[in-house]
C-alpha cells in the first residue's frame, strides 16, 4: 500500500487529469527526455514511431503543454517539462521497486544468476563500473559473462541460454521475432597510434590516416564495417595490415608498429592505461558506436529481469563519463 500511496500523491503533483491516463503516457515521456529522439524512445518502448507519436500527443493534450520541441537534430524539453522530470522519474522509479517486490524479487537479498553475452570491449570497458555498481544495489547476485556470438545471440536468448547479450550489431533490418532491445550507450569513435610514431605526433590528419596501415578487430569475421561505409560515402578506403579476433592485444601490437587502429573512445582510454599509445580524435565522420541491450520477450513480466533492465538504463550516465 505504501507504493501505490506513494505513486498517487506523484501523481496529483504532477496534474489532477494525469490520474485518468495509462501509465504509458509516463514511460513515454520519460524515455524521450532521456533519449531526446522520437525514433529512439519508440525503439527503447518496442512502439513504432507514428504510436509512440499519438501517445505523445495524448499527453500533450491532457497537461496543455508542447513538452517537447524539436531543436535541431533533438527533442528539448520545454520549461514545464524539465519541471516534471524528477516527479516523473522519482514516481516511475518507486512503481518499478513495488513491482519488484511483489513479484517477489528483493534485489538486496536475492541469490539469483544472470548470463550476459559480451564481447571483448563491453567486458573490459564497461563491465567494470557496472557490476561494482550492481554490487552495492544487489550484493548477492552472481554473473556469468559469456562471449557474444554476434547476430547468433539471438538463438541463445530464444533459447534462453542467456537472459542479456550486451553488443554492437549492424544492420539488423528486422528483428529475430521476440527480441527486444534498446539503445544504452553511445560512444565516439577514435584513432591510436603508438606514443613513438615517426609521422603521427601532435595530430593526426586524413592523409596520415590513409598513408597508414590499420589494425581491425573482426571477432565474428566480418569483411566491412561502420568505419569502412563512413570511408566508402568519401570515395575512400583503408589498408588493412592486421584482422585481430579481439581488441585486447591491439594497443600492444600498436605501441610496437607504425599502423593506426580505430575504436570507440571508452576502449581507447582504458587500453591507453597498459601500452604506450596516443589517442586521437578520428580525421572523418564517423557514425556513433552504439551499444545496445539485447533480451527476449520469453521472459514476460519477469520482476528480475524487469529490475536488472532498469539498472542498466540508469548507469548508462554513469558508464560514459
Amino acid at each position: 500500500m505504501h507504493v501505490l500511496h506513494c505513486f498517487q500523491f506523484m501523481m496529483n503533483i504532477l496534474h489532477s487529469d494525469l490520474r485518468r491516463l495509462d501509465l504509458n503516457l509516463l514511460l513515454v515521456f520519460d524515455a524521450l527526455l532521456r533519449q531526446r529522439s522520437v525514433s529512439a524512445a519508440a525503439d527503447e518502448l518496442a512502439m513504432s514511431p507514428s504510436a509512440f507519436s499519438h501517445a505523445l500527443a495524448r499527453l500533450r493534450a491532457a497537461l496543455g503543454d508542447d513538452l517537447f520541441v524539436r531543436i535541431g537534430n533533438a527533442m528539448q524539453p520545454t520549461a514545464y517539462a524539465e519541471r516534471l522530470a524528477g516527479a516523473v522519474s522519482a514516481a516511475l522509479e518507486t512503481l518499478s521497486q513495488g513491482l519488484a517486490q511483489a513479484g517477489g524479487f528483493q534485489p538486496e537479498r536475492s541469490e539469483r544468476a544472470f548470463v550476459m553475452a559480451v564481447t571483448d570491449y563491453t567486458a573490459f570497458a564497461v563491465m567494470p563500473r557496472l557490476l561494482a555498481g550492481l554490487q552495492r544495489a544487489a550484493p548477492r547476485l552472481r554473473f556469468k559473462l559469456v562471449h557474444s556470438r554476434g547476430r547468433e545471440s539471438a538463438e541463445d536468448l530464444a533459447a534462453g541460454r542467456i537472459d542479456f547479450a550486451l553488443g554492437y550489431v549492424e544492420d539488423i533490418a528486422e528483428p529475430a521475432a521476440g527480441i527486444e532491445s534498446f539503445d544504452w550507450l553511445e560512444d565516439r569513435y577514435v584513432a591510436i597510434v603508438s606514443r613513438a610514431h615517426p609521422d603521427i605526433r601532435g595530430s593526426l590528419s586524413l592523409e596520415q590516416y590513409l598513408a597508414a596501415r590499420h589494425v581491425v578487430v573482426t571477432p565474428w569475421g566480418e569483411t566491412r564495417g561502420g568505419i569502412d561505409r563512413a570511408l566508402e560515402r568519401r570515395g575512400l578506403r583503408r589498408d588493412v595490415a592486421l584482422q585481430l579476433p579481439s581488441v585486447l592485444a591491439a594497443p600492444f601490437i600498436i605501441a610496437e608498429s607504425d599502423w593506426v587502429m580505430t575504436l570507440p573512445r571508452l576502449a581507447a582510454e582504458t587500453l591507453s592505461q597498459a601500452a604506450p599509445i596516443a589517442v586521437h580524435p578520428a580525421p572523418f565522420d564517423i557514425p556513433s558506436y552504439t551499444l545496445k541491450v539485447y533480451s527476449h520477450a520469453r521472459h514476460g513480466r519477469s520482476a528480475a529481469h524487469d529490475w536488472l533492465r532498469a539498472q542498466l538504463r540508469a548507469c548508462a550516465p554513469l558508464l560514459q563519463d
